[in-house]
């Protein structure tokens, strides 16, 4: 059994509104805090979207379960079934668990242990199949289709993307006076939900996603006119690198995102311990993609009023950064 057809165009305000209906009462409408430590490193008034607070400790929840729960009990009677580094299975598991579901994930063979963990502790059934997105993508398929299970995609899909998208809803709503807004891109669901809410809402907004220089999979495919694939990938932010962007998500970056900046693995590393250390926020490297965008200059600051969103909190890593305790972090 295939998943629900993914349809054509851009994903619309209504679809993200809609969304935003059925996740009420199941997501955390996280907070938007002042980051005070930031804003006084770049000068500049910057605001952090807090999703490492989310339900099952990301934003994926939100794409999830905008999904899952407009299959039918006909198409779930066997089951869901999708592959992900992590944060995605996590939130697959939880939609399902919520569904009542078998829920299957097809993992990388390099997971982290704590996104293994927390996906097993939810319910699901793990498969471990290779290092990218393209191999996990590939046995996902071969077992949908002899379980009759229907694959919940990780980002290329109109109702993930419109469930990501609350998230830029939430933002644009709370903060009207926001003159920027930086979401990671990974495969590309979240910055297109973000840029897709924004811009209906604050068009004179700019958005711009925020990829790690070692898997820029949305930077090539802007490049190059179209998704095209990474020979390799190689960045601890290990949610944001699938070797190819989605066709839907690319569309997305295309039309309504002003840029897509890059950023390396030390500068991500160092914007994780200032928000371990400094802002006192549990961060996955992933999650503090934005944060490094802003601290290393990748875009243009000029004392404006900043919203990163903070995808992810999943950690599994001891941080280190410059100037703060000695000691590093560590969560085990």
């Amino acid at each position: 059994m295939s998943a629900v057809v993914q349809g054509q165009g851009l994903v619309g305000l209504t679809e993200i509104e809609s969304a935003a209906r059925r996740l009420a009462g199941i997501i955390v409408p996280t907070p938007l805090i002042p980051a005070d430590a930031v804003s006084d490193m770049v000068g500049a008034q910057v605001r952090l979207k807090c999703e490492n607070l989310q339900r099952a400790g990301s934003f994926k929840i939100r794409g999830a379960h905008n999904f899952v729960s407009q299959l039918s009990d006909n198409q779930v009677a066997n089951g869901i079934i999708t592959y992900s580094s992590g944060n995605h299975a996590q939130a697959v598991a939880l939609a399902g668990r919520l569904r009542g579901v078998r829920v299957v994930v097809v993992m990388p063979t390099d997971a982290p242990k704590v996104k293994r963990d927390g996906a097993e502790r939810l319910g699901a059934e793990l498969v471990f199949e290779g290092t990218t997105s393209l191999e996990r993508m590939g046995r996902a398929q071969m077992i949908a289709e002899h379980d009759g299970l229907v694959i919940v995609p990780p980002f290329d899909h109109r109702h993930i993307i419109a469930g990501q998208g609350t998230v830029g809803l939430e933002i644009a709503r709370e903060w009207r006076d926001v003159d920027l807004v930086l979401a990671p891109i990974g495969g590309g669901g979240l910055a297109s939900g973000v840029a897709a809410a924004v811009k209906r809402l604050l068009p004179s907004v700019k958005v711009i996603g925020v990829e790690p220089q070692g898997a820029a999979s949305m930077r090539h495919a802007l490049d190059n006119g179209a998704p095209t694939l990474l020979t390799e990938v190689d960045t601890i932010a290990d949610g944001l690198k699938p070797v190819i962007a989605g066709e839907l998500t690319f569309e997305h970056a295309r039309d309504l995102m002003d840029d897509v900046v890059t950023v390396d693995d030390d500068s991500i590393r160092k914007a994780a311990g200032v928000l371990v250390h400094r802002q006192k926020l549990v961060v996955e490297f992933s999650g503090a993609a934005t944060t490094a965008a802003i601290l290393s200059g990748k875009v243009k600051i000029d004392g404006g009023r900043i919203a990163a969103v903070v995808s992810g909190g999943n950690l599994g890593m001891p941080l280190e950064c410059e100037d703060c305790p000695a000691a590093p972090f560590r969560v085990t």
